[in-house]
């Protein structure tokens, strides 16, 4: 590896161990945030309430010294109230664009799922191309943009689900997860007094983040990888009981994550092992199945897991 990727090997790493002072929990939730973000992607957190996803966004912002804004979504949440709208201002006679907590670098999107569908899809052109389209006008975003949104998967008065189209600008879905007996012990004992954001130093700035995912993306990706990327994604689209499989975003986005799971490792190209570990988060929230295989227990994420089982992996 050049000097450059060791740099960013260990800036990352430098990363999750910032994170790791905030969030206690499974290590591998860690790992497909990372790759996530250093592979240019966005991130749905699914799980119930209290289990650390907004803290997680906060840290993250915080350790890379990003613009960070929350919107909290509200059924009576409008797009304006998102991308922005024009004020008039009578002293001067004319319009003037007032910018909405889009136009940051880190943006936590909460409880996505109880805004309409309207107000969802002013996100769609955000997190696909960077930039927002107001009154004819293009506006660009920062560099990074990263969206991380939340959503409760047991809860659904009051919800809308997520439409495809927004789905699949999601490069993965997961959860955090319950803690062990020891962690929460452990998270008792490290709020009694406080909270552990309160004390949390930022390690990186907004260029090593640039820097980072420029040479995540120049990570090798060989051939027999791409096929096998490819291999698994066109899989998902011919499982009975698949009314819709995984699209060629999906694929993308999972080149772009492996490729900065590899980075992480320390790795100067894609190998099996980050393909087969991301799989799951970025193919299954892209799939939907249809009402007799959904009724039969079969979820998404194990057509996946079955998938990744009978394909074979490039030597």
């Amino acid at each position: 590896m050049t000097d450059s990727f060791l740099r960013s090997a260990e800036l990352l790493g430098r990363l999750r161990s910032n994170l790791e002072q905030v969030m206690l929990g499974e290590p591998g939730n860690l790992r497909k945030l990372l790759a996530g973000f250093a592979g240019a992607g966005h991130i749905l957190l699914e799980d119930i309430p209290g289990t650390g996803k907004t803290t997680l966004a906060k840290a993250l912002a915080k350790s890379v010294q990003a613009t960070f804004k929350r919107i909290q979504f509200t059924p009576d949440l409008m797009p304006a109230d998102i991308i922005g709208l024009s004020v008039f201002h009578p002293e001067t006679r004319h319009f003037q664009f007032r910018e909405g907590p889009v136009f940051t670098q880190i943006l936590l999107a909460d409880e996505i799922n109880r805004a309409s569908p309207r107000t969802q899809s002013a996100l769609l052109e955000a997190m696909a191309e960077a930039q927002v389209s107001v009154e004819g006008d293009l506006r660009p975003l920062q560099d990074p943009f990263f969206v991380i949104a939340t959503q409760n998967p047991v809860e659904y008065h009051g919800t809308y689900p997520l439409p495809e189209a927004q789905l699949d600008r999601f490069a993965m879905r997961f959860g955090l997860g319950y803690l062990t007996v020891d962690q929460e012990i452990a998270l008792l004992s490290g709020q009694e007094t406080g909270h552990p954001l309160e004390h949390l130093r930022p390690c990186l700035t907004v260029e090593d983040v640039i820097s980072i995912r420029r040479d995540a993306a120049k990570i090798r990706v060989g051939d027999a990888m791409r096929r096998y990327i490819v291999e698994l994604t066109a899989a998902t689209r011919q499982v009975p009981g698949v009314r819709l499989g995984a699209s060629p975003r999906g694929a993308l986005a999972l080149m772009k994550c492996s490729q900065a799971l590899s980075l992480l490792d320390g790795n100067a190209f894609v190998t099996p092992e980050a393909v087969h570990e991301l799989a799951v988060p970025v193919l299954a929230h892209r799939m939907m199945l249809d009402p007799q295989a959904r009724f039969s227990g079969t979820t998404c994420e194990k057509v996946v897991a079955d998938i990744l089982a009978r394909t074979p992996i490039p030597a």
